[in-house]
């Protein structure tokens, strides 16, 4: 039933953000076993944050690796656990994609800023963009603020676990995904569906007296299709717990991980409009943005960016 995570990968970028970050994969890859790669992806572009750019290429590349190393190691220094480097030119998330693939990761762990409204539509979203060219599943670690960088030796706690169920083939895929890690942290699962509000609101008083009995119908269906989810061998070390919300899903989920403590949040990633990537995202999109845990999306390898 476990899905074997022996390679993590982790993205940094310098950043008091990615430090975050990198400080809980490494918690995760002591806890699990697994074989750490740090990975940095010098932008040119941005080299303003290297320090002062250079005339030659050739010559402000090997400076920005040098300096790259250099910093990666620094970081790494008093995290006391085997390593690996991995540097390289090019748009960051494309070319962490295609080391992933390389390097057969099992799982990508990066920081989001968690940027919202105009700011995100001009500068775009790293984050975003590696939901859907990564070929694995990407945990997205969201520093709040007053945060300060973990204690290297404690290990991310996953007592609790939430996984976003639509029924959609992504969904089962997350589902998998969740289950196998609240087997791996023997945490308390929860299996949440959102029901959506209604396209039209104007109902005469029997059309909503016929979509009450309806709707009582399509709770009790769903409740059990939640409670089915789990295998019945899984629950003998698995605490699963079901909720069913209506509202907008990213709205309700937010709000059910803040209320009910939760440590880690699962969801598929499903392809979307060119409109729905620009203004405004899909619900794993826009729960990363605002979840106050982190949150893993997963999507099917063969699922094409569209």
């Amino acid at each position: 039933m476990r899905l074997p995570i022996n390679r993590i990968m982790c993205g940094i970028d310098f950043s008091d953000y990615s430090d975050h970050s990198l400080a809980y994969g490494v918690g995760l890859a002591r806890e699990l076993k697994a074989s750490l790669y740090v990975c940095h992806i010098i932008d040119v572009t941005s080299a303003v944050i290297y320090g002062e750019g250079m005339s030659d290429p050739m010559i402000q590349e090997r400076h920005l690796f040098e300096y790259s190393l250099e910093h990666m190691e620094t970081l790494m220094k008093d995290f006391r656990i085997p390593w690996e480097p991995i540097i390289s030119v090019g748009h960051p998330a494309d070319e962490m994609a295609r080391l992933a693939l390389e390097k057969k990761i099992d799982l990508a762990v990066t920081a989001t800023h968690g940027r919202s409204g105009l700011k995100r539509l001009i500068l775009g979203s790293v984050t975003e963009r590696l939901m859907r060219v990564l070929p694995c599943p990407l945990l997205a670690v969201r520093r709040q603020e007053g945060d300060s960088v973990p204690p290297t030796h404690k290990t991310p706690k996953l007592k609790r676990i939430l996984v976003g169920c639509d029924f959609s083939p992504y969904s089962d895929l997350a589902f998998r995904h969740g289950l196998s890690l609240a087997q791996e942290f023997e945490s308390e699962l929860h299996i949440v569906h959102v029901i959506e509000p209604p396209a039209y609101k104007d109902l005469s008083k029997q059309e909503k007296e016929a979509q009450d009995d309806s709707s009582s119908d399509l709770r009790i269906h769903l409740k059990e299709t939640l409670e089915n989810l789990v295998p019945e061998d899984a629950k003998a070390w698995c605490r699963p717990r079901t909720a069913l919300l209506a509202g907008f899903a990213h709205e309700e989920i937010t709000k059910y991980s803040l209320v009910n403590k939760i440590d880690l949040i699962v969801m598929g990633v499903r392809g979307q409009s060119l409109a729905e990537k620009l203004f405004i995202g899909s619900t794993t999109d826009r729960v990363i943005r605002e979840a106050n845990c982190p949150v893993l999306s997963v999507r099917p390898v063969s699922d094409k960016e569209s």
